[in-house]
């Protein structure tokens, strides 16, 4: 049993200390994706996204999700 447990590899995410209070990482991805979001909303405007979308505003919410699980499996 112990041999199996050694044998996993566990991968731990940082804690960010800002001013003595610890962030975790998973916020700081939530950020970042929510930055990425606002970057693209213009060129979503231009391409005509809004016009497509059945609903805009619940499109932009999974498209932040989207966004969110990729930024979390690459940082």
């Amino acid at each position: 049993m112990r041999d199996m447990l050694l044998n996993h590899i566990v991968i731990r995410r940082h804690l960010v200390d800002v001013g003595g209070v610890l962030i975790s990482s998973f916020v700081l991805d939530g950020i970042v994706a929510l930055a990425i979001l606002l970057a693209l909303r213009p060129l979503l405007a231009r391409i005509g996204f809004q016009r497509v979308a059945w609903n805009p505003p619940l499109a932009e919410i999974a498209l932040l999700i989207c966004i969110f699980g990729v930024v979390t499996l690459l940082f």
